[in-house]
Formats: structure tokens, C-alpha cells, sequence
């Protein structure tokens, strides 16, 4: 499952420098870390999907989570060098946000969200005092 996982992208090692090293994209298992509270979460009106598109085919597969009320934040770093599968991308997220009265921004240059009716992106970052 996706949510138990965390990919980390730089060396990771215990406090102290005790336990083991990690590379770059290997990933940590957090499902230790999960609360029986978490099995609640899963019974939300709206999650938050997270999706790799690798090949604009894969597009089809994910955005039905749009349609059923979930939020989806889509990583495109695997097709960010070819630009017309990148456009084709966008093109196809952007009509989904359209057909459910949602909204589509980017985030960083990796990321783009979709989100269901009734939940707008805020496009203004939160800056501290």
C-alpha cells in the first residue's frame, strides 16, 4: 500500500548514527507507526490518493479516484523530461477537474492535484511570521 510507505531521497540514519543506512530511493515501512485510529481515517468522506504516472495510459487508471470524491496528487517526475506525455497529462487532469466542477494546480515541479467539487486549492503559500 502506498500510505505505508515514505520515500526518502537522502542517506537516513538512526539517532546517533546507529541502524541502518538507507540509499536514495529505497523506502522506510512506517505501518508499525499506524494507530487503530488509522482504520477510522480510512472511512472518510474524501482521502487524499496519491498516484505515479509513468505513461499517459496510466492517467485512466487513477483519476477515477477524482470522480469518487477523493483528492489526488499525481507525481509526474517519471514523464517530466517528454513533453508532449507531460502535456498530454496535464490536458487529461485538467478536463477530470473540469467534469466534477473541481480544481487542478501544480505543486512544486513534480506534483499535480486534483480535487473533487466543493475543495479549492489555495495557490498563496502559508509564509511564517
Amino acid at each position: 500500500m502506498i500510505g505505508d510507505f515514505i520515500k526518502k531521497k537522502a542517506h537516513i540514519k538512526k539517532k546517533r548514527g546507529k541502524g541502518p543506512k538507507l540509499d536514495s530511493e529505497e523506502y522506510i515501512d512506517l505501518t508499525h507507526l499506524a494507530d487503530e485510529e488509522d482504520d477510522e481515517m480510512l472511512e472518510a468522506d474524501t482521502l487524499i490518493k496519491i498516484a505515479e504516472v509513468h505513461r499517459y495510459e496510466d492517467v485512466r487508471d487513477v483519476t477515477q479516484e477524482v470522480y469518487d470524491g477523493n483528492i489526488l496528487l499525481v507525481d509526474i517526475e517519471s514523464i517530466a523530461g517528454n513533453e508532449e506525455a507531460l502535456e498530454r497529462v496535464q490536458s487529461e487532469l485538467q478536463a477530470v477537474a473540469s467534469d466534477v466542477s473541481g480544481d487542478i494546480a501544480g505543486i512544486g515541479n513534480h506534483f499535480i492535484a486534483v480535487t473533487p467539487e466543493n475543495i479549492a486549492i489555495d495557490r498563496e503559500k502559508i509564509k511564517p511570521f
